[in-house]
């Protein structure tokens, strides 16, 4: 058989490379251990495939990790088994390769699907995996990795316009890596984070063992809801609990310049948005245009809001809470909860559902290249801070950035810190998100972009949380610091300088997870979990989680 399947999958010319004979064996293996060996011609792709390129490119969001230059994988895998994955996972350990997981390639540093050392690695793609399950009558739903957001969504919406998920506003962003990183969207001040309302996952351990929360204990089941992905195992899919909404919510976006008082409007919301009610989700996108009447730059702030409930609800809330903004009955739209997440990133009011379905649409941090950082802030930021940000956004490498701030506070402020790995709840007024973009023309001085994002943060450090200066996982920052390879020695410490940014003291507790799960490290990346060496010189059991 495996004759037949090197023909196959090296059908086509190509020049022979160093990653030839570790690809073979990889294979060869592979050949061994698919069930349905017949099938791994149409889910293994080489790259001597000619569909190689497009299936990589397919989900790689940040088109600056996706270049001639980036280092690509030995083997694309393209799952539609759960055994597939687990003999993916042998032949990697038995190969000595590393493995990535990619569910919808939205990782901001591209770790799902490239990396920055110089080994040799497999990239697991679950684009196949990606089923959705809604039970009305139980308000749950099963989902596989490989699912977008969107697709969720869309399920949940034609079964029920009186339930949803709080998950996030991207479309295209799958389900994996989200909730992998815990994962906030319009309804997270309601009923808290999408890895908040996560009851049961189906998993695959580096012993290739499919586990569900009962069999993988509550400490790994804690883990995997926030603390990132890559660093545990596979999670083929996640057991979720549906919360409800009302039948319409309403939305507004109104947009301020400089001219027209956005500075002061800015400062104030700072003082507000995090007091209101939880069943609304407020945020500020601020970026760069031109002044509608000389056509001179200025900045604006646009204040955009979804309400659960109706327009004869917001109005008095809004002049009793922020009468300052002006919102009118003119600035607000009603319509459903799945729409409301369309709208969210700048679709227009009425483009049809089945735009959640749409994997290529260009949509916001999908298919461009860009650097992204992220900020949270415990105090209210002076005025004359934000005066001294504008002139910042002149500068000709920000013409397309934008910060967006998020209101915390409601049910975030309830939740322990401990409660998942993602430790961002109470005392946080907001989050900041810094995001610039370019043309690929331009990618080849990409580095004056990533300059310009680095200032601005720097110039923020005096405002914004400190020891540790908190990051969201999902918005990954290798910045902030990376994992040496091989250095076991000292691994635990080099990622604490990161670990303790994304995670705080929760950083520890998922070293213990680590530890016992997989101790060799076989799950790793430049910013994964790493296991800690002493805990196993003491007799740590790896076959039992045990009380952490």
């Amino acid at each position: 058989m495996f004759p037949v399947l090197i023909v196959v999958l090296f059908s086509l010319s190509w020049k022979i490379s160093d990653s030839t004979q570790p690809a073979e064996e990889f294979l060869h293996c592979l050949s061994l251990h698919f069930h349905n060996s017949s099938s791994i011609s149409e889910l293994v792709y080489t790259q001597h495939n000619s569909s190689y390129s497009s299936v990589l490119k397919s989900s790689a969001q940040n088109f600056r990790l996706s270049t001639p230059s980036t280092p690509t994988p030995l083997v694309i895998i393209t799952p539609l088994h759960a055994s597939h994955i687990q003999a993916t996972v042998h032949c990697c350990k038995k190969h000595g390769l590393q493995l990535r997981i990619r569910s919808g390639g939205h990782d901001f540093e591209g770790l799902s699907y490239t990396t920055t050392y110089e080994v040799p690695f497999v990239v697991i793609d679950l684009l196949n995996l990606r089923s959705v399950r809604i039970n009305v009558e139980k308000g749950t739903a099963w989902v596989e990795s490989g699912a977008t957001v969107g697709e969720l969504y869309y399920e949940i919406a034609k079964r029920s316009r009186t339930l949803a998920f709080p998950a996030g506003i991207g479309h295209t962003v799958g389900v994996g890596g989200h909730l992998s990183g815990g994962g906030f969207g319009l309804l997270f001040r309601k009923y808290g984070l999408a890895a908040d309302n996560v009851i049961d996952a189906r998993f695959i351990d580096v012993k290739e063992r499919i586990l569900d929360r009962k069999s993988m204990g509550e400490d790994l089941f804690w883990a995997i809801r926030g603390g990132g992905g890559g660093s545990f195992g596979v999670v083929l899919a996640w057991k979720l609990k549906l919360v409800a909404v009302p039948a319409i919510v309403t939305v507004f976006t109104v947009s301020k310049t400089l001219e027209q008082n956005a500075t002061k409007l800015v400062h104030r919301w700072q003082y507000i948005a995090h007091k209101l009610p939880k069943e609304i989700h407020m945020s500020i996108g601020i970026s760069r245009v031109k002044s509608n009447e000389n056509e001179k730059m200025t900045i604006q702030a646009s204040f955009r809001a979804v309400f659960l409930g109706s327009i004869d609800e917001l109005l008095p809330l809004m002049e009793e809470k922020f009468p300052q903004l002006g919102i009118v009955k003119e600035d607000c739209f009603e319509m459903g909860w799945a729409e409301s997440n369309l709208y969210s990133t700048q679709f227009p009011i009425g483009v049809p559902l089945e735009t959640l379905l749409n994997r290529n649409r260009k949509s916001i941090l999908s298919k461009l290249f860009f650097k992204a950082k992220s900020d949270y802030v415990k105090q209210p930021i002076p005025e004359t801070t934000f005066e001294g940000w504008w002139p910042k956004f002149y500068k000709e490498e920000a013409k397309s950035a934008i910060m967006v701030f998020v209101a915390y506070g409601g049910k975030m402020d309830e939740i322990l810190e401990t409660e998942t790995p993602f430790p961002h709840r109470a005392g946080n007024l907001y989050s900041i998100s810094y995001v610039v973009d370019w043309e690929e023309e331009e990618n080849k001085n990409s580095e004056k972009f990533m300059s310009w994002i680095r200032r601005i943060h720097n110039y923020m450090t005096p405002y914004v949380s400190k020891s540790p200066r908190e990051v969201y996982v999902n918005f990954r920052d290798l910045d902030i610091g990376t994992n040496e390879i091989n250095d076991k020695e000292n691994s635990h410490e080099q990622a604490k300088i990161w670990g303790i940014k994304y995670f705080k003291n929760n950083f520890d507790r998922l070293v213990h997870v680590k530890t016992m799960i997989d101790p060799e490290n076989f799950f790793r990346h430049e910013q994964s979990v790493p296991p800690l060496p002493c805990l196993l010189k003491k007799g740590a059991n790896s076959n039992s989680l045990g009380s952490l």
